[in-house]
């Protein structure tokens, strides 16, 4: 009996396993703002942590998956590949397809692309397929007569980031988006105007416990505090947090479905 159930325990946490690694879903949320007027609204896809993962032959789920969104702009928030990836032909050949559908892709670098030997490489590449890097700088985008400020940071953990170049000419009356693949930024974050901040690199945990968790994530090490999901860390201000949609250290997720995440931005007036 008890052999039994316990074999039936492991083939569910087979399964389980097998479908929150390779399976992806997308996130919704949605913000309202008074900075954005005549309830105009914004779509951000934000894609984190692929890791050098594909889903699908040619990643046709995924970009199919991308198509039917039709998001304004797509994010990638660091860790596109991993630090021991050599060959970044399965990542070139994504951001094609994200650029050949929406030309306004914008990236910042997670630790893993500078832990990477190749580090200038891929980002040579990157530019040389349009993809915009908005590591240390920002980017105004208007739409439906507003504007919305995108502000990058390269990554923070690995000391690359400054703050003070990437804020240059910031205004506070616009609504502003700060990219940061670690979410520990917020440390530094003082009296800038920032009304979101979008994130990855803690993978959610990677591997979850029932009614705990994220056992452990990067920095914060175990029973992480920040590991994945929305969080108000001032009046109006807020941090998302994407679990990403690829792995490290161990090549798989529980409980922790791999994901990207779809973000409206609406006027509340």
């Amino acid at each position: 009996m008890f052999l039994y159930a316990g074999l039936i325990v492991a083939v569910a946490g087979s399964f389980k396993v097998f479908y929150d690694t390779n399976i992806f879903k997308v996130n919704h949320i949605k913000i309202k703002s008074e900075k954005i007027t005549n309830r105009s609204s914004f779509t951000i896809l934000q894609l984190t942590d692929v890791h050098n993962k594909t889903f699908g032959k040619d990643n046709k789920p995924l970009i199919d998956k991308i198509k039917r969104l039709n998001p304004d702009i797509i994010v990638i928030t660091g860790d596109l590949i991993d630090r021991k990836t050599t060959d970044f032909t399965a990542m070139f050949d994504l951001v094609e397809q994200l650029q050949s559908m929406n030309e306004q892709i914008f990236f910042v670098s997670g630790n893993h692309e500078w832990g990477n030997e190749k580090t200038l490489e891929f980002f040579t590449g990157l530019a040389e397929r349009n993809i915009h890097i908005l590591d240390n700088t920002n980017r105004t985008i208007n739409f439906n007569e507003n504007r919305i400020q995108l502000v990058g940071v390269a990554d923070y953990a690995t000391e690359h980031d400054d703050l003070t170049s990437a804020m240059l000419d910031i205004h506070d009356e616009t609504y502003t988006i700060l990219l940061s693949h670690v979410p520990d930024i917020t440390n530094d974050l003082v009296n800038e105007s920032i009304d979101l901040i979008l994130s990855g690199h803690t993978h959610g945990g990677q591997i979850r416990a029932p009614f705990i968790g994220a056992l452990v994530a990067p920095e914060q090490g175990y029973f992480p505090q920040l590991d994945k999901g929305m969080y108000q860390w001032k009046d109006e201000q807020y941090l998302y947090i994407d679990s990403g949609l690829g792995t490290t250290w161990m090549p798989i997720r529980f409980l922790n479905q791999s994901q990207m995440t779809m973000i409206t931005i609406e006027g509340k007036r």
